[in-house]
């Protein structure tokens, strides 16, 4: 560019005005190129005339207060944590929530959408403990960040409602909320081996360790360690979790995966308790019997030995006494996941049940007993070894067998194959049900389950029909200092004593005194020190917070009553708002969180904490449906030789469709992996909005993918809806397009519009084609628009009937902006096809509306110009938030079944069929044929078919008939006098074409 023009530019930028002050040569561009369309520049206007009706109290009962009754629509998404930035999933899932949220505000609900921060855990403690500062500061900045990034997305939460979960006055209940479940017995202390992370020094429930066994959060191997610990007794409600997952899964409210994966967690399981008689010297096993949990009593016949757990009643009563054993148990930590080490326990042995019983088999000798990490801690804790039959007995026994045979005792068919009774090289074990073996003395020949019904019933006292859960007590104890405190007090004569409910919150010590401090206790002694509620003596407080998803675990409700000082939420909040109607978020959250808030929710509706929902209709849910985003996925690069992930530059990405390795001049290896810092591969959404605008970036992001799928993230494709985006402005504000035969024909006639435009019936900002022009047409029986406006019309109430489903029933909102694009491009016709000035605007107008929720600067300034320019024709209100949805009129059907079929011909002989539409009223063979021939002429070239079918040919004559339902052409060659006779007969007169 030159100089002078460069000058030129800038002076016309800058006289432009503050907004565009803030823009980047190339947006100024690109600001003038496209007609003063910048989303950017828009979303700033908007932004700003939001924030003022979001404190203006009347805009406040607009946007759903007030005293009218109006169905409440409580849309949520799962809160986040403040790390400091947002990231594409985060974007995801907001946009997604503001979207419905804004959906249900059109459709004249009472939303409530608002936003709060998950504010306590360990991040901000180890990002504080390393600049040296308060976790508090640290959390507050980030939040700080957060919001204005929430802000340029175009969100709408309810700010006035917002929540910390660090602030004293939300964690007040929190605490409360255990003293509740102190009181019924459902919060406990308790000995147990806990899974101990040693990089984030803190306890971690069984849920927050992978089944490698590695820390949720720091990827450490975590360690096992005797600690005492607070547990939430969610066993108690373990029936009523599993159950309502039926009630959940009815009309898809939950994600089918989600059911399933709550349900594996609770892991019912039905079987037997079998009892294994202990035989060794009674001054070493203090214990007569060894009960063990199976789901296979059939496979009784193939045990080979048993195996205890590292917390089994035995090992820790023989772990002080066998020096090895206590070294097996100390080193069990280090060994790697899914290790299948054993320690066998000197001079124990079991007994198989069976061998007291008449013609019990072959296979009832003595069994070894070990002690084995994979024996997991719930449940009795011991398990019966049958190589034959489990997989992984298989891998422990040929390991610690020598060389014994794996004994099988369930044939695949019938009695009779020798192969599967006892065969040491065996590679598998054969788990599936069958027949049992004839080595199973009285119970060969059975079914598998004919035979566990005879076992159990036959071993009396010695085994019994019982089932296990798989689910145990919610431990919540941590130990770091970025938590909600315990409120216990421990007295060294009265023991663990409540706090007082006049003493809450107890509030945590103000500062990080060393910078490298993890628990209470280690950091204000004075804290600690206080007299214990009972007897007034010398007490110390519980050192331990809680879990982080114990203060989400109920924050939904407090939205609903962000202001109470008394209680969590108030019969009259509750009653008004909760359950959560759509709540919204990521599949990693589909057991630990769902599960617990689950749980306190089914707890608080047996207490005065949820009144509102004693009722059996909701069984104490507290989402009524759940939609679960998939991952954003980004354009990953990596070295082809040594696999390395690439960073940007390190690439040549002039070429986006080839991209170069600088350093050596190769193609990189590309793929779609989830976005990380490691992989190089993060995409800033605040970036991409300051480029394109929060309504390009929100749109773009629903249309690439569907909700619940993985979403790649592919900046280059944002081009695709930009365009989409100007040619919808340019057609509505360029002064020769379509927009100025609107904004003319508007002027002329708004002075004295139709009477019947105008119904006494509605509001003008109510108008629909149905009261306002569709029944007149129908009623004086004579066409008001013409065919190509009742198309139009017919695209506006197939889009209504299309989007309305996507956004309330299957929330594919893929198909949203694919069924805009295809309405807009049906809307944006020939200038010889323009529509009436009526069509016009109740299209367009149910266009932006529909719009309106994914890009609402966009829609909002498209609305705010048309009615500018027709403010005597229909008064619009503040804000398009501030109309209703369009609902479809009815005339869908009819319109439709105007069609009918049409058989072209060609010299009597079938060519094709099309559907056209019909003749109009007073149109027929009788009266006006040459008008009809012309009109059906018409009909067959605007379709595909009929247009190449007619292209480059002569015909002397046509005959129509029945109407317009069958249409012959007739070629010079074949024009003879007979077969005209005989066209004429069955078709009616001729003309020549």
């Amino acid at each position: 560019m030159l100089p002078l023009a460069r000058r030129q530019l800038h002076k016309r930028w800058s006289a432009l005005g503050q907004p565009c002050a803030r823009l980047r040569p190339i947006q100024f561009v690109r600001f003038v190129a496209h007609r003063q369309l910048d989303l950017p520049v828009l979303d700033i206007k908007w932004q700003g005339r939001w924030a003022k009706r979001a404190v203006d109290p009347v805009a406040r009962v607009r946007y759903g207060g007030g005293g009218n009754p109006k169905p409440k629509a409580y849309v949520l998404p799962m809160f986040p944590y403040p790390s400091g930035n947002l990231h594409m999933g985060h974007f995801r899932v907001y946009t997604i929530s503001d979207v419905l949220s804004r959906f249900k505000r059109l459709q004249g609900h009472k939303v409530l959408h608002p936003m709060g921060w998950d504010a306590f855990g360990l991040p901000a403690e180890n990002a504080a403990i390393e600049r040296q500062i308060d976790p508090a500061t640290w959390t507050d900045l980030n939040i700080a960040n957060m919001k204005k990034q929430l802000l340029a997305m175009n969100s709408q939460f309810d700010w006035h409602r917002e929540i910390r979960t660090c602030d004293p006055d939300f964690f007040k209940h929190t605490q409360e909320l255990f003293l509740k479940l102190h009181r019924r017995g459902l919060a406990y202390q308790a000995e147990a081996v806990v899974n101990y992370d040693p990089i984030d020094r803190t306890v971690l429930a069984n849920e927050q360790v992978d089944s490698n066994g590695l820390s949720w959060r720091s990827g450490a191997n975590v360690e096992k360690q005797l600690r005492r610990q607070w547990f939430l007794r969610i066993t108690a409600f373990k029936e009523a979790l599993l159950n309502d997952l039926e009630y959940l899964s009815q009309d898809d409210r939950w994600p089918a995966r989600i059911i399933s994966m709550q349900r594996n967690w609770l892991g019912r399981s039905q079987g037997a308790t079998i009892k294994f008689q202990i035989l060794g010297e009674e001054q070493i096993i203090p214990v007569e019997t060894i009960q063990v949990f199976t789901t296979r009593p059939d496979t009784l016949h193939g045990v080979q030995y048993l195996a205890l757990s590292l917390s089994h009643p035995l090992v820790k009563t023989l772990s002080p006494q066998l020096p090895d054993l206590r070294a097996f148990i100390e080193s069990a930590p280090s060994m790697p996941p899914g290790s299948k080490a054993g320690f066998l326990l000197p001079r124990v042995r079991a007994s198989n049940p069976l061998s007291k019983l008449a013609n019990p088999g072959e296979y009832c000798n003595e069994l070894p007993v070990f002690v084995a990490p994979y024996v997991l801690d719930y449940g009795q804790k011991a398990v019966m070894g049958v190589p034959g039959h489990d997989s992984r007995d298989f891998a422990f026994w040929k390991l610690h067998s020598n060389g014994l045979n794996i004994r099988r005792v369930i044939e695949p068919t019938s009695v009779g194959q020798s192969d599967v009774t006892g065969n040491s090289s065996l590679t598998s074990a054969f788990e599936d049900t069958g027949v049992l073996a004839s080595t199973c003395g009285a119970y060969a020949s059975l079914s598998s389950e004919e035979a566990s019904k005879r076992i159990i019933a036959a071993l009396g006292d010695s085994a019994g029909e019982s089932e296990t859960w798989k689910l145990r007590d919610w431990l919540i104890s941590r130990q770091r200092y970025w938590g909600t405190p315990i409120p216990i007090i421990h007295c060294p004569k009265c023991g663990a004593q409540p706090v007082p409910r006049e003493q809450l919150p107890v509030t945590l010590p103000s500062r990080v005194s060393d910078g490298q401090s993890s628990t209470v206790a280690e950091h204000d002694e004075n804290w600690l020190r206080t007299e214990c509620p009972a007897c007034g003596g010398q007490a110390t407080r519980e050192t331990d917070t809680m879990d982080t998803f114990m203060d989400s675990s109920w924050y939904f409700m407090r939205f609903a009553d962000p202001e109470n000082k008394v209680s969590l939420v108030s019969k009259e909040a509750s009653e008004r708002y909760l359950p959560v109607d759509i709540y919204i978020g990521g599949i990693e959250h589909a057991i630990l969180h769902l599960l617990y808030a689950r749980f306190i929710s089914k707890f608080l509706a047996t207490s005065s904490g949820w009144p509102s929902d004693g009722r059996a209709s909701n069984r104490g849910e507290p989402f009524l449906r759940v939609i679960s985003q998939g991952m954003v996925h980004g354009k990953t690069y990596s070295d082809p030789q040594s696999g390395r992930f690439l960073k940007p530059e390190e690439l040549d990405l002039l070429s986006p469709s080839d991209p170069q390795i600088k350093s050596t001049g190769t193609s990189p290896n590309i793929s779609w992996e989830k976005m990380s810092k490691s992989k190089h591969n993060g995409v800033d959404p605040i970036s991409c909005i300051s480029r394109y605008g929060a309504d390009i970036t929100r749109a773009h992001m629903l249309f690439q993918a569907p909700v619940n799928q993985v979403l790649e993230w592919d900046e280059e494709r944002i081009v695709g809806v930009e365009r989409w985006f100007i040619r919808v402005w340019r057609y509505y504000t360029h002064p020769q397009e379509a927009a100025a035969f609107l904004i003319s024909d508007l002027r002329k006639r708004s002075s004295h519009p139709p009477a019947w435009a105008k119904p006494r019936s509605l509001e003008r900002s109510e108008w629909t084609l149905l009261e306002c022009q569709f029944r007149r047409m129908m009623k004086i029986g004579r066409d008001q628009f013409k065919e190509h406006e009742l198309k139009a019309w017919i695209q506006v109430q197939k889009a209504i009937r299309s989007v309305t489903k996507s956004f309330s029933e299957t929330f594919t909102l893929n198909t949203v902006i694919s069924d805009l694009m295809e309405l807009s491009n049906a809307l944006i016709l020939p200038r010889r096809y323009q529509l009436g000035w009526q069509m016009e605007y109740h299209c367009w107008s149910a266009f932006f509306r529909m719009l309106a929720p994914v890009a609402p600067a966009f829609a909002e300034e498209c609305w705010e110009r048309v009615h500018g320019l027709c403010k005597s024709i229909a008064t619009p209100k503040t804000s398009i938030f501030d109309e209703r949805w369009p609902v479809e009129d009815g005339s869908l059907e009819i319109l439709e079944s105007r069609g009918q079929a049409c058989s072209v011909q060609e010299n009597g002989k079938f060519r094709f069929s099309i559907k056209i539409e019909r003749p109009p009223e007073g149109l027929h063979e009788a009266s006006d044929i040459e008008e009809l021939k012309a009109w059906a002429v018409n009909q067959i070239q605007g379709s595909e078919q009929g247009k190449r079918f007619l292209e480059g040919k002569v015909f002397d004559a046509l005959h129509i008939a029945r109407n317009g339902r069958a249409v012959n052409f007739v070629s010079p060659k074949v024009r003879k006098e007979e077969e005209r006779n005989r066209r004429e007969d069955s078709f009616g007169s001729s003309i020549d074409v």
